[in-house]
């Protein structure tokens, strides 16, 4: 769906004097030692690995999905203009030479001469200049259902193809502190115009049978959510390097428990996303495995959809002020600590804001707003909150959650929070559980009046927890609009000085907090875990949040 005018005015108008943000292709480092270490990692590739997963792929057309299992086969076979290399989270140039600020609203990208995909067709500027036309065209129509990743693309204007390699992003507004990123976000996978569809999406088969790839490795065998298999691609050309396996399988469960039953068997060499707690804490003492951490990003949270949850905007009983009060209500019941104890044992710790801690501008705005003012909860206050908007006591919530996206202690994270909220004597929760393919569509479309999502970072910026989230049209879908909060985050994006930056996404964070769009609940790490003879994990469990097969070797 397009933004309303009044977005596009203040996105035009948000702009400051351009910074000189260039991004060289030298700017990684020496460009003759990575050569020699991707050369390496040809002449030692290992044969083959087996990666395990529990997450589930909704497409692998970029323009119609934004969820992690989808995102992690296009990091492995789309190719990106600017990436983030093993280890930073900070972006480089990929199959890009340069790419640049060349005017304040004018972002230049060089491709690498020479470039293909790997059916054989030239990669050119037509493709990178197609590729967002399609990803915004599919947006704004509706035709991604609600799932694609269209709205981080808020600042784009057009896309010029200036000749076969030279593109140029003219946006909206100036000086887009955010835009590189946003470039190898799931925004940003190049794609074949001569295999996609310019304004629908792409079935999956086709993708895999045009051969459609770039990246590190290519797709050989395709049984989407049981078994994909790769296969690494002799003619990659971009910053990550040759890969350091030749094949890779990757195996879909649908239960935690026979994941983790085959990493400690040895039927598969690498187990990622998602492993339960308990078995984390188990596998941490099996002498037959590594369990790899890494740094996260990831947080969980519920979303309360503005129209359909409790006096709601189209329900009999439309009342904006008691729709608050109930909302208010559940931040202030709500016992983050005791799921974290109970239900992931430590591995996710509770989270007070939108913006995980340790990234720039994070705050615990809702610390002191709800409960008790510590982070505990309080009855008491979410009581007198209700009877001062009038609402009837016990509220008859429906909340929904996924039992196989997110991982078996969703269940039991969300039983347990039915149960804090009905002790409570306030409410009385209807809680229902639906599958993956079927959630992703049905909470678009104003199904659940209140759900659970999860979110893992497309880039390693406070941004990527707000635009997506909080501009109106946002990916939640949730019918929330604030526009001081839409004036926030375009400045924000638009601002060089960094103290400046970080306070303009503090004031985000509280102005959020007061209207509680979403209830951030936990934040995780990432866990990886893995057979003894196997390594790499540690290379790409980085902050860039990206898990690349291509780090991974065996032997």
């Amino acid at each position: 769906m397009p933004y309303p005018s009044n977005l596009r005015r203040t996105a035009l108008a948000a702009g400051i004097a351009a910074s000189a943000l260039t991004l060289a292709a030298c700017s990684g480092g020496d460009s003759e030692s990575d050569s020699s270490a991707s050369a390496d990692g040809g002449s030692s590739m290992s044969e083959s690995i087996i990666v395990g997963t529990t997450d589930k792929i909704t497409t692998i057309d970029p323009a119609g999905s934004y969820d992690n299992g989808s995102f992690a086969v296009m990091n492995q076979v789309f190719p990106f203009l600017v990436n983030t290399p093993y280890g930073s989270p900070d972006v480089e140039p990929d199959i890009a030479e340069s790419a640049e600020f060349t005017a304040p609203t004018e972002y230049t990208v060089v491709l690498k001469p020479g470039l293909t995909f790997a059916n054989g067709n030239d990669l050119t500027s037509s493709d990178v200049k197609f590729t967002f036309d399609r990803m915004m065209a599919i947006f704004e129509s509706g035709a991604d259902d609600g799932n694609g990743p269209g709205s981080l693309l808020y600042n784009l204007d057009s896309v010029e193809a200036v000749d076969d390699v030279t593109v140029v992003f003219h946006l909206k507004s100036e000086n887009d502190q955010v835009f590189p990123q946003i470039l190898s976000s799931p925004a940003g996978p190049i794609v074949d115009e001569d295999v996609f569809a310019a304004d629908a999406l792409t079935p999956d088969a086709d993708i895999v049978a045009g051969n459609a790839f770039a990246g590190q490795y290519v797709i050989t065998d395709y049984d989407q959510n049981n078994l994909v298999s790769y296969e690494a691609n002799a003619d990659y050309m971009g910053l990550l390097g040759a890969a350091k396996t030749q094949y890779v399988d990757v195996k879909y469960y649908a239960e935690e428990s026979n994941l983790k039953l085959d990493v400690q068997q040895g039927n598969i060499d690498v187990a990622f996303r998602s492993l339960s707690a308990t078995d984390i804490a188990d596998l941490r003492e099996d002498e037959n495995v590594n369990v790899i951490d890494g740094p996260g990003g990831e947080i969980r949270y519920i979303v309360f959809n503005f129209d359909t949850m409790p006096y709601g905007a189209t329900t009999a009983e439309a009342d904006a002020a008691k729709s608050l009060a109930v909302r208010q209500a559940v931040a202030d019941i709500v016992d983050r600590a005791e799921i974290s104890e109970q239900v992931y044992r430590g591995t996710f710790t509770p989270l007070y804001s939108y913006v995980p801690a340790g990234l720039t501008g994070a705050t615990e705005s809702l610390k002191e707003l709800y409960g008790d003012g510590a982070g505990a909860p309080d009855v008491d206050k979410a009581a007198a909150t209700l009877e001062e908007a009038g609402v009837s006591t016990p509220v008859e919530l429906s909340l929904q959650y996924n039992p196989d996206h997110y991982g078996s202690g969703s269940a039991d994270e969300y039983a347990l929070v039915k149960d804090q909220l009905e002790a409570s004597g306030l409410f009385t929760v209807d809680l229902q559980s639906t599958e993956w393919v079927q959630y992703a569509k049905d909470r678009t479309s104003d199904v659940y009046p209140a759900y659970q999502l999860g979110w893992f970072p497309d880039y390693s910026d406070a941004d990527n927890y707000l635009t997506p989230f909080f501009l109106t049209e946002n990916f939640l879908g949730n019918h929330y609009s604030n526009p001081a909060v839409d004036e926030l985050i375009l400045a924000q994006a638009t601002e060089t000085d960094a103290d400046a930056r970080a306070g303009l996404i503090e004031d985000i964070q509280d102005t959020v907090a007061a209207d509680l769009s979403t209830l951030p609940l936990l934040q995780g790490a990432q866990v990886a875990v893995t057979g003894t003879d196997v390594s790499g994990a540690e290379d790409t469990l980085d902050a860039s949040f990206k898990f690349r097969y291509a780090a991974l070797s065996k032997g």
